[in-house]
């Protein structure tokens, strides 16, 4: 106390001194640093905390009396402190701030009996306070309650048209439906929570305290929270990104999408030795399993270090690898890459726990040769289980599972440098063919194709390999950009590489190969920008395109346009382009068959152009 004492009066001599000496003060300064120190403890009172700390040291505990749904009241009985109370209904209670040192939310009746005074008896400053507090919260209000140093608090759910907003309120009704009279609410563990909704993160910014629930999700949970997110996706309108008419669903599209972007976390096996692992072929008719393998691995949004926290688990191989580094030429023995593929998979089941976990269920492979999905075939769980995103996705001959696997679109490149090179094509005025096709004659399709129409009509330009004398005069590039359809038919497999060359040239795909599981069938509608014309009906084939009027190409035409972005590959992946596309496609598929977590999921060298 002495030493107290005697600073004071340090301080008061030194200051008298000061005014003496005729020293003025710079007030100035003064209320510039008053003006700092204010700002700064408002800041760190209000954004150091996701609330403010009154919240936490000054109301007492809150017992959450009851859930009112559309239909009846379901009673809850659960005493927590009121921060609690907070993290578990965060949309609908905001910060809380105080009335004589009590919670804020009650109503002018209730705040009437609470206090004793009336509202007559109020200042009007008082009243309007009162009533802009009940403005702010219309779904929340304290009852006086007996219980001593508590507050009982009655949470109206919304109804269906705000809950449809956030399904957030929908997990909690349902939850609270199976707990009436009396038992308990399920505890924050027990439910599903969902991470809080967003606005994007800036560049290089770190997540707030509101997000960093997300973050503790376990993978599991989030799979179920993106499932009910994308079954109750918010109607989406007009999207600049999305071209609407393209799309199954565009409104689950987008919401997946965005869920994809957000949660998604994908593992890479570090296991097996190059070239068949970790070296993707950018270059020929194959190379889609090499870009999505090369982008994936460049990839830091999507790949973790940890497996634990890993929705999905890449197995990093090349199928056209895999053929050149183990087939003997004209052997015609394909067991050698079935054989190493299955003990590959045995040595990773081995030696990591993931496998087996889920029998491989959350386990994908990419894969553009058309031997691709036979390598599978000498492992039952890799078979049966895995998700295969495959070129050659024949749904006939029982490897490929539609709702489980992927198909994926068969792309040639030529430059991987520049893979964009010549695309594009020509407006519906100058496309004077009516439909092209050039190519090898092998498969069961392509040579009744040419039976049927090669030389035999002008308006169809249907050859074998492009002969010397059409090539002179017009390349195959330059007639896929002049026709208005450009057929598709399989060679030795279902699938064509001509599908996204014509989406390139914006010229109209007419695909022709039965039991083909279109690329991303899953997602888009190709009844809006293609024709699939059965094999049986090849002689009819001018007949059934000269039936599409000229309203319905034109649409078909604009589809096409809007689609090409989806098919592209970049150096460098941006939104909505093949790699994110096609990781779209695997997480929806995992979204779609999980039905409790892991525990329940079930889910080249280049030839010459147009030649293959």
């Amino acid at each position: 106390m002495k030493n107290i004492k005697k600073i004071s009066r340090n301080m008061e001599m030194g200051f008298r001194r000061h005014c003496r000496s005729g020293s003025r003060i710079n007030w100035r300064k003064l209320v510039l640093a008053a003006c700092v120190l204010t700002t700064a403890i408002a800041i760190l009172r209000n954004g150091a905390t996701p609330y403010p700390l009154t919240i936490c040291y000054l109301f007492p505990s809150v017992t959450i009396s009851s859930f009112k749904t559309s239909s009846r009241t379901i009673l809850v009985n659960e005493s927590m402190p009121p921060l609690a109370v907070l993290e578990q209904f965060p949309h609908s209670i905001a910060p809380l701030g105080l009335v004589n040192s009590t919670l804020s939310y009650v109503s002018i009746s209730d705040m009437e009996r609470i206090s004793g005074v009336s509202q007559e008896e109020k200042l009007p400053h008082e009243r309007e306070e009162e009533k802009a507090v009940l403005e702010l919260s219309p779904n929340i209000s304290i009852a006086p309650s007996s219980m001593v140093n508590s507050t009982v608090i009655n949470v109206s759910i919304p109804n269906a048209e705000e809950r449809s907003k956030d399904s957030h309120w929908e997990n909690l009704a349902h939850e609270g439906e199976e707990n009436i009279k009396g038992e308990k609410f399920n505890s924050p563990k027990d439910v599903v929570q969902p991470p809080p909704t967003v606005s994007a993160p800036r560049k290089g910014s770190r997540p707030s305290r509101r997000e960093k629930p997300a973050l503790s999700l376990s993978p599991d949970q989030e799979l179920l929270y993106a499932k009910k997110e994308i079954e109750s996706a918010p109607i989406v309108t007009n999207d600049p990104d999305l071209h609407a008419p393209i799309f199954r669903n565009v409104s689950a599209f987008k919401r997946s999408y965005e869920l994809m972007e957000k949660l998604l976390k994908v593992y890479i096996y570090k296991d097996g030795a190059r070239p068949i692992f970790h070296t993707p072929q950018l270059r020929g008719i194959y190379a889609s399993e090499g870009w999505f393998m090369k982008l994936m691995e460049e990839n830091k949004q999507f790949v973790v270090k940890d497996p634990n926290k890993a929705h999905l688990f890449y197995l990093p191989y090349s199928a056209r690898q895999l053929e050149l580094a183990l087939y003997v030429p004209n052997s015609h023995n394909m067991r050698p890459l079935l054989l190493f593929l299955k003990d590959y998979i045995n040595t990773i089941s081995a030696k990591y726990p993931f496998w087996n976990r889920t029998r491989g269920s959350d386990h994908f492979l990419v894969a553009c040769h058309d031997w691709g999905p036979y390598t599978t075939t000498e492992h039952e769980e890799l078979c049966k289980n895995t998700i295969k995103a495959l070129c050659n996705a024949d749904a006939s001959e029982g490897i490929f599972t539609r709702g489980k696997d992927v198909s994926l679109p068969e792309t040639t490149i030529r430059n991987p440098r520049k893979p964009l090179k010549y695309i594009g094509g020509k407006p519906i005025s100058q496309r004077s063919i009516l439909t092209f096709f050039a190519g090898n004659m092998h498969g069961r399709v392509r040579p009744t194709l040419l039976k049927y129409w090669d030389g035999k009509d002008e308006d169809m330009k249907i050859y074998g390999p492009l002969p010397n004398r059409v090539s002179r005069k017009m390349s195959y590039v330059e007639h896929m950009k002049s026709s208005k359809f450009c057929l598709c038919p399989m060679g030795y497999e279902v699938n064509s590489p001509r599908i996204v060359e014509a989406i390139y040239y914006e010229c109209v795909p007419v695909i022709i190969a039965d039991n083909f599981v279109l690329p991303f069938d899953e997602v888009l509608d190709w009844t809006a920008f293609s024709v699939v014309i059965a094999e049986k009906d090849i002689p009819k084939l001018k007949e059934i395109l000269l039936g599409i009027s000229l309203r319905r190409y034109i649409s078909m035409h604009t589809n096409v346009k809007q689609l090409k972005k989806h098919f592209l590959w970049h150096n460098k992946p941006i939104k909505i382009a093949s790699l994110k596309c096609i990781v779209e496609s695997t997480k929806m598929e995992q979204d779609i068959k999980t039905t409790g977590g892991r525990s329940g999921s079930n889910q080249l060298l280049g030839q010459k152009h147009g030649e293959e």
